[in-house]
This record gives C-alpha cells, sequence and structure tokens, in this order.
C-alpha cells in the first residue's frame, strides 16, 4: 500500500529537508496511537486511505525515527527505533469525514488537540520533530549517576529545556528512559547521559 502513497515513501523520517506539500490546503497533525504501534497505524491508515478514496486528502504519514547503533553479539547494528511512541504524524486536508475515518482506524486513539479539535503543526514544528539535529555524537561520555523519579532537565535535542523525570537507567548503553510532558501527554524519551543534567 505505501507505494502508492507518496512514490514509495516508506513514511520514515531521514535528515533531509520537509519538502513541500503536494497540496496547499495540506496541513500536519499528531494522531495518538498505542505506544508500539505505530507503524500498523501508518499502514492501516493507508489502506483506509485507499478504500475509502481519499487520497487526494492525505499526503504523507510519518513515524518520528532516529538511528540507534547496538552492538549485537559483538557486531554493530544500526536500527531506527522509534522516539516518540505513540505520535505518528499525518498531512492532510482535514475535514469532518477524514475526522471520522482516521478516529475509526485500529489503534489509533486520538489526535493531538483539546476536546476533539485537532491543532495542527507548523512547519517549523514538523521539522524539529522529525529531523533532529544531532552534534553530540563526539563528546566524550559523561560518568553521572542518575536514579529513578529523579528529576531532570534536557539540554540538547529537539526537547531541550524540557524537564522530566527519569523512568529507566541504563547503566550499560549510558541512557535514560524520561517521561517528558509533551503536548499536555506524559511521553516516554530515550536519551543519552550527556543531553541531561540533573535539575536543580
Amino acid at each position: 500500500m505505501a507505494d502508492e502513497i507518496q512514490d514509495g515513501n516508506t513514511g520514515e523520517a531521514t535528515p533531509e529537508q520537509l519538502g513541500p506539500p503536494a497540496n496547499e490546503n495540506f496541513k500536519w497533525y499528531i494522531i495518538h496511537a498505542y505506544s508500539g504501534f505505530e507503524r500498523k497505524v501508518r499502514e492501516s491508515l493507508e489502506g483506509r486511505v485507499q478504500a475509502f478514496g481519499l487520497q487526494n486528502k492525505i499526503g504523507r504519514v510519518m513515524i518520528p525515527t532516529e538511528p540507534v547503533t547496538e552492538i549485537v553479539n559483538g557486531k554493530k547494528r544500526t536500527t531506527e527505533k522509534v522516539f516518540l511512541p505513540g505520535y505518528v504524524l499525518v498531512e492532510m486536508d482535514l475535514d469532518n469525514d477524514l475526522w471520522h475515518v482516521i478516529k475509526n482506524t485500529p489503534r489509533v486513539t486520538g489526535f493531538l488537540g483539546t476536546g476533539d479539535k485537532p491543532v495542527a503543526l507548523s512547519e517549523a514544528e514538523v521539522s524539529s520533530i522529525l529531523f533532529r539535529s544531532d552534534v553530540s555524537k563526539e563528546k566524550p561520555r559523561l560518568k553521572v549517576k542518575f536514579e529513578k523519579n529523579e528529576s531532570v532537565r534536557i539540554t540538547e535535542g529537539p526537547f531541550a529545556n524540557f524537564n522530566g523525570i527519569v523512568d529507566e537507567v541504563n547503566e550499560d548503553r549510558e541512557t535514560l528512559k524520561v517521561m517528558v510532558t509533551i503536548f499536555g501527554r506524559s511521553t516516554p524519551v530515550e536519551l543519552e547521559f550527556g543531553k541531561v543534567e540533573k535539575a536543580v
């Protein structure tokens, strides 16, 4: 199905410019989905768009991912990891019919917005979510001890200056899972030790 939408765009965000919308009425919205089912939701959405003949109402369906390098059995392996669990970005000309089609898609829990009114994102907001700049790769590892339930402040990336609560600490990989309140919803974000500091 994905091949029929946006010329085979897989919907994974890669570090490139967000191209112009195919339709000037398109705006970006965030859909809430069950965490871990982001790709399934994208497939279901694309299938429903075809079934209801709404190809002209919907553009790109993107999942915010980032490359994560892990060492498995002594070998380096890079995988695309969803870094905003439960969020799917959809470019569309939203109307009442489309709202119902999306709301009734399996594993979709709703739209980002207040009440039943979805909020459109600006191009800048979408770019900052999809194409996170990561300039800290060459920094030396920091030896800082973090503990569960500790308050921290994020210092780099799209969530810089956000505060969060440590949910998990992975000493081996030097990463934290931090619960950050984004758009009024608590969301787990995985961060390297060097990208957070203890909140004072």
